[in-house]
This record gives structure tokens, sequence and C-alpha cells, in this order.
């Protein structure tokens, strides 16, 4: 890690002094989480069951809300999903997929915020680990949570750059010399971490509203994980598991399927207004555009009759020009009921349908499918559909479903083969092409920051990068 990640940390025996503290200023409402009321130092913080709670939930609250809408809203926009409103020249770069390696929404909003919290989170383990004052069960729990969060975090950055340096410690010269790992070592770790975390976890959430990580985030993560590797089996048992558990059910209303006591909610990130970043930044007064707007082409490829594009976007004309907005969160501002929604139930009925069409199983997938689309209005599927058609459908419902979420579409066009028969290519290249100027295959990974690269010497850069 280079010394510029994590804005010099120096003087790193006090650092838990500043999650902690972020903890207190953030969270005087935060009855869910249950704020932290004093400040200690960091071997402190792990010598008690309360001052060890304050010091993880502090990793929630320190960047985890400005992330979210940098994992949303600046990576869809290098899908055909969301983007930025108006002109910006880095948010530009996004998205016509040009992005520059000094382009600072890059270096700083997605590199230096990941590993920032990353920093963060080493710092907490290890100091769990170091703990022999802790009550067992609480200490178990504390740890997994945190294991799920460092996992949560590769997954993006492996998903983002390919190849990234894997941090696992809070030694700072050792990091900053760390060069790239191989994606497939990052990818192990954060299934580790993840089947740690399952066997450390308990199914029930440690506060009230979900908004604290329990075993079925782990697994949610994990099935997610599994999927993204390929292993069909896998990520099919644990999209399964959480499905079959009986604690999560979709919402017939897909108007209050995002509000914070949504039933389909696995995992969500809280605040103390009830106003998510998402709907801060999605919505906007009439006549006035929003931060984020959807692209045209996601607007309209709803099916007709779809209730998600009915309950989920909005249109306004400005200047004669019309534009469509995400309206999954409906509060903008003042006070509401909605957190930043990470994991809900639809996208594990996904996981598995995908899951199974790739090991054989049309129907069972075919089956996952039209419990979305039936929740939707949309009339079944045909039982008649091939595996490839049925993996096409599992793409659209993805596309139409989790739009605006978690860079998901753009995640997906980057996994999945092209249709075009050339290996070399994959779905964004299919779809991609045909939307934005310049396209090319290297763009499915962002460019290392320039910066780190300086800083490191041991980093290289993408291709088509350099």
């Amino acid at each position: 890690m280079t010394y510029n990640k994590i804005f010099n940390k120096i003087n790193t025996r006090y650092l838990l002094v500043c999650i902690i503290s972020i903890a207190i200023t953030s969270c005087s409402k935060f009855v869910e989480l249950g704020a932290p009321t004093t400040q200690i130092g960091v071997k402190e913080a792990f010598q008690s069951d309360a001052s060890a709670t304050s010091a993880v939930i502090g990793l929630y609250l320190t960047q985890f809300n400005s992330m979210a809408l940098n994992y949303s809203g600046v990576v869809g926009s290098s899908a055909d999903d969301i983007h930025y409103s108006t002109s910006s020249v880095n948010y530009d770069q996004f998205s016509s997929n040009a992005i520059l390696p000094n382009n600072s929404l890059n270096g700083n909003n997605l590199w230096g915020s990941s590993f920032s919290e990353l920093y963060q989170i080493n710092l907490v383990i290890e100091n769990l680990n170091a703990s022999t004052a802790l009550t067992p069960a609480l200490k178990n729990q504390l740890l997994g949570e945190a294991l799920t969060l460092r996992a949560f975090i590769n997954f993006y950055l492996v998903n983002l750059y390919g190849d990234v340096p894997l941090e696992l410690t809070t030694d700072i010269a050792t990091n900053a010399l760390i060069p790239r790992t191989s994606s497939i070592k990052v990818w192990s770790q954060i299934i580790d971490d993840l089947n740690s975390a399952n066997g450390l976890l308990s199914p029930n959430y440690p506060t009230t509203q979900r908004a604290r990580i329990n075993k079925y985030t782990a697994m949610a993560l994990l099935a997610k994980s599994y999927l993204y590797n390929k292993d069909w089996t896998k990520a099919e048992n644990y999209s399964d598991s959480i499905i079959s558990s009986g604690i999560y059910s979709l919402n017939t209303n897909l108007n209050q399927a995002f509000t914070n006591t949504s039933n389909e909610i696995i995992w969500q990130i809280a605040n103390t207004t009830g106003v998510s970043t998402f709907g801060s930044n999605f919505l906007a007064p009439k006549g006035v555009l929003p931060n984020y707007i959807l692209y045209d082409t996601l607007y309209n490829s709803f099916e007709p009759n779809d209730l998600r594009k009915i309950d989920w976007t909005m249109t306004d004309t400005i200047g004669g020009k019309p534009y469509y907005y995400d309206y999954k969160y409906k509060s903008r501002s003042g006070t509401g009921n909605e957190y930043n929604v990470v994991f809900r139930l639809a996208e594990q009925y996904l996981i598995r349908a995908e899951a199974r069409a790739q090991q054989n199983n049309t129907s069972g997938a075919i089956s996952d499918l039209n419990i979305i689309r039936n929740r939707a209005g949309l009339n079944s599927l045909s039982t008649q559909l091939t595996k490839a058609q049925v993996l096409l459908a599992v793409e659209q419902e993805r596309k139409v479903e989790l739009f605006g979420e978690w860079g998901n579409r753009w995640f997906d066009l980057k996994r999945a083969p092209s249709i075009s028969g050339n290996t070399g290519l994959t779905r964004a290249d299919d779809v991609l092409s045909g939307i934005k100027t310049g396209w090319k295959p290297t763009d499915i990974f962002y460019p290392i920051p320039s910066d780190q690269i300086l800083a490191n010497t041991k980093l290289t850069q993408n291709q088509g990068y350099n």
C-alpha cells in the first residue's frame, strides 16, 4: 500500500480513536447500531465488549455510505445503467469508458477509499484476534462482521481492477511495496474470509433493521462470489439456503422494497436521517436534474407493463428533453425510512436461477425467474426455453431488477462471455460497443491510479492504459 492511500497513516495507535469518534458524532440517533459513548486508544478498545463493538461499528460509519454511491453511480456509468447527469471531465470518462490513470474519482473515490477502509478493517481484525478479554460469542460476531467487510471491499477491488495488492496487515512499510496479487489469489482470500465469517456469525442480527452483518449476509456474498467464479453448485447451495431460511420474503408492493423495515433486505447500511445516499442523489425537485440519471437504453429495455418501470423509475422533461430517474428510493431530503440497501432477496433468486441454468436445470431456473417476473406483474416465461435463452433471460432480469444498485450491471456485462462465439470477448463487448464510441475490450478493467504506480514501483498498469 502507498502512503497516500490512507491520509498519511501515522500515529496508528490512535486510529481507532478516530473511528470511535466518528461513530459517536454520526450516530447520536443511531438506535439500530447502538452508539458508543467513549473515546479510547486502539489496544484499550478491545479490552471490553462495549468498546470493541464500538470499533466495529466505526467500520460501517467511516466511509461506507459514500462508497455506496461510488460503487453504484460511478461504476454504473461504465455500463448502460446509471450515469452522472451533467458534464464533468472525471465522470464523463467513466461514461465513455475512457478513464485516464490520473482520474481523481478513480484514484480517490474508488481505489483510495477502498484501501483506506481495508486498512481500518485489518486493524480491527488484528486487534480482535489478539484480544483475550472479550466474551467469546461477541468476539465471534465482531470478527465475522469484519471479515465480511474485508471480503466486500476486496470483491469490488478485484472486479474493478483485476489483479490488486492483497493487503492483510497494518504494516505500512510492507503494504507500501506490495505488487499486484493474482486475481485468483484475491478471490481465494475473499472466499476464505467469507467461509470463516459464515462459521462465526449467527443467523440473528445483532441490531434491529438489519443494519449490521449476520450469517446470511456473509452467505449472500459467498453465493455471489461463487457465481462470479463459475462454481455453480456452491452458488446455488448458498442462495438456496438464504431463500429457504424463512427469514426473508419478497415485498409484493415494489414501493416498499427499499424501506428500512422491508423483509426483503438481507443487509443495509444505516444512517441517521432515514434518507439514503441513493435517494438524495437519484432524486430532485421537478424541473431539476438529480446527480444521477438512467441511460435511455436502460429505461427503454423494460417490457410493457413491468411494475419495476412504473414504480422504480420516473421521468421529467427539462428544456424539452426527457430524462429518466431511478426511483427505487422515495425520500430525497428531510427525514424518511430508507437506508442504503446492499443485499436483498431478489438477487438471491437471480443467482440461483443463473446457477441452475448453468447446470442445465432450466426448469428450476425458469421457476426462479418467474417468481421475480410475476412480482413485477409480468407473465411467466415459457418452460420450453433453451439453456442459452434462459441465460439471456437471467441477464435481462438482472438488468431491470438490479439497476442502480452497486455496479451490478457493469459486473454482469464483464463476467459473461460474448454470445458472438469469440472466446476472447465478453458481453460488455456485445452490448457496449454498439452504445459507446471508442469501446475497447480492455475497458473491462479500470486503470491503476498513476500516483499509486509512482509511489509503488512494483505496481504495473492494466492493459490499454499505457
